[in-house]
């Protein structure tokens, strides 16, 4: 396994399991990671120890996370859910093909955990289902789940982030996929309205979509640190 000098400016691990139900890594998933690996510095020093994925699919995020962190930073725990059960084998494979570990539990976002974690996230990854669907098609079983949104591809996401602000650490940063459509600069304001900066880490357009990886973190003095509208175009 290659060290964390040697990690890839663009995330890249192998060795993921599959299942025809469970959310492949894609271009969010990417995204996603090379956020990390953007922040991978800022990361080290923020010295996490509790650190969970919401939805964690096929368990590419949450591998990535701790093989970024694992030798370097001492008696993080990693957490992450999924509603769907293939989804967390899949994760625990994917996992144990790195030589990393997590607590695996099927649930619908943090449902059951909220009291006991409430507070102690300091790293909380999330790559919700952002895409805009009939509300029928949400939380559906199997892989439809993954990606379906709702209106404005909005409805699973406002679920989380109360969920999120519960849950996270005075320290406590989030990271999530966000798609122009999902209108990003509100998420950002609905966030600052409960003590929370933004920014953009990554933003990155394929031929299908524009994808907008937002940082949030605790700061009451947010007026300072709104992100810019204009970062998300039109």
């Amino acid at each position: 396994m290659a060290s964390h000098k040697e990690l890839p400016r663009t995330a890249q691990i192998h060795l993921v399991s599959s299942h025809q139900e469970v959310y492949e890594p894609c271009d969010d998933s990417f995204a996603l990671v090379d956020a990390l690996l953007a922040d991978r510095n800022n990361l080290l020093e923020h010295h996490p120890t509790l650190c969970m994925e919401i939805g964690c699919g096929s368990g590419y995020v949450i591998t990535s996370l701790a093989l970024i962190l694992g030798q370097e930073v001492c008696g993080i725990n990693y957490i992450a859910t999924d509603i769907n059960p293939h989804a967390v084998r899949v994760t625990h494979e994917t996992l144990e093909a790195h030589g990393v570990g997590a607590e695996l539990i099927v649930t619908d976002i943090a449902s059951g955990l909220e009291d006991r974690l409430a507070g102690l996230v300091d790293v909380m990854v999330v790559n919700p289902p952002y895409v805009p669907t009939p509300e029928d098609e949400v939380g559906v079983e199997g892989i439809t789940s993954s990606w379906a949104g709702g209106e404005n591809g909005r409805s699973v996401i406002n679920k989380i982030l109360p969920v999120a602000d519960r849950l996270l650490s005075e320290k406590g940063w989030l990271y999530m996929v966000t798609l122009t459509e999902n209108n990003p600069f509100e998420i950002c304001h609905q966030m600052r309205k409960k003590g929370y900066a933004s920014k953009i880490v990554v933003q990155r357009s394929t031929e299908e979509e524009s994808l907008h990886i937002i940082k949030f973190w605790r700061d009451f003095d947010t007026e300072a640190n709104e992100t810019d509208q204009s970062a998300f175009g039109s």
